[in-house]
């Protein structure tokens, strides 16, 4: 099958450093070129893929110091993208409604978006009430709960190449945080269940320019209050194995209506347990008292740390392995591929 994957152009595929949809597209594009499809990967200039890459600007948006519209590069290369549609089965969008226009004007091709991001926006509801006929994936059944008018063809759950985070059988003595720094991702609340646990936090993070304040107003203070907590900085992908695996468990303490949750999954297949709050789509990623549990207060969190050395850090990789594997991914992917190039649904 001849598939166009349109990656956003903020980070490159994969990400040098934080980026989980860019993961995500060069995970799924790895896949579908070794199961032997013909993919063309639209995405920044120092992605790396071995599918046909169409680059677009030198480097990723975020990295780019003279970046100053990153709207423009995403209108710009969905025209590209159309341009060539004749060379394509199907084309998936992965980057949120920027598309849709053009698929609608070109329907001799078919189309799909997944949708990665929170979808509770009020301009949102008018937008998909114009494009109810454009079809869309979600990553968990919660994150498709504001818009039901959408054309929804299923839910697909992320998925990790099984080697890409090694199993580490023996937990450590820190609790670990990753993630962006904004309120909603709760690191005021790790550190605050870190303190009552009595426990070391390492924190790796991204502070994007719209949560700077946020970060030195909210976040530094607590830091500096709180000699248990170490903060890190952003680190790579063979940082991040080591610093989830061996960790004793990782807090994922969320406020937000969480699409997916990339770390929960990074984090199991490390068989580290994951303790996270009752958002979004936490109840149907974890598996409670599995691969971690789900609570709903700071002493809750610290209940299920006493607890976490009952869990066997191999059954926590087992969940990983049976749910979240990027076979799993790539084969729902594929069929709904076919059923839209097939079926014409």
């Amino acid at each position: 099958m001849r598939i166009a994957q349109i990656a956003p152009l903020h980070e490159s595929v994969p990400p040098k450093f934080y980026g989980g949809t860019e993961r995500v597209v060069s995970w799924l594009t790895e896949e579908l070129v070794r199961r032997g499809h013909e993919v063309t990967l639209f995405a920044s200039g120092d992605s790396h893929t071995q599918a046909r890459l169409i680059p677009f600007g030198e480097r990723a948006l975020r990295l780019d110091p003279h970046a100053i519209d990153t709207v423009a590069p995403h209108i710009l290369m969905v025209e590209k993208v159309f341009q060539m549609a004749a060379e394509f089965d199907i084309i998936h969008g992965h980057v949120d409604y920027y598309p849709y226009a053009l698929a609608r004007r070109h329907p001799q091709v078919a189309f799909m978006t997944t949708l990665h991001g929170r979808l509770d926006i009020p301009e949102l509801q008018p937008l998909y009430t114009e494009f109810q006929d454009i079809p869309v994936v979600s990553i968990s059944n919660a994150q498709r709960q504001p818009l039901p008018q959408a054309r929804w063809l299923g839910t697909v759950y992320h998925g990790l190449p099984l080697d890409v985070h090694p199993f580490y059988p023996e937990p450590g003595n820190y609790l670990a945080f990753l993630g962006r720094v904004s309120p909603e991702k709760g690191l005021d609340t790790a550190i605050a269940i870190a303190a009552e646990a009595g426990m070391p936090l390492k924190v790796s993070i991204k502070i994007d320019a719209v949560d700077r304040s946020y970060y030195e107003s909210q976040i530094e203070p607590l830091v500096r209050r709180h000699p248990n907590v170490e903060v890190i900085g952003e680190i790579t992908e063979q940082e991040k194995s080591e610093f989830l695996g061996k960790a004793y468990a990782v807090l994922f303490p969320i406020r937000w209506p969480e699409p997916f949750g990339l770390v929960m999954i990074e984090s199991m297949a490390c068989g580290t347990p994951v303790i996270a709050t009752r958002f979004g789509s936490v109840p149907e990623v974890m598996a409670d008292g599995r691969s971690g549990f789900i609570v709903d207060s700071v002493a809750a969190a610290v209940e299920a740390i006493a607890k976490v050395g009952s869990l066997s850090r191999a059954g926590v990789r087992q969940v990983f392995e049976e749910r979240f594997s990027v076979a799993r991914m790539t084969s729902e992917y594929e069929a709904l591929y076919h059923r839209l190039v097939n079926d014409g649904e």
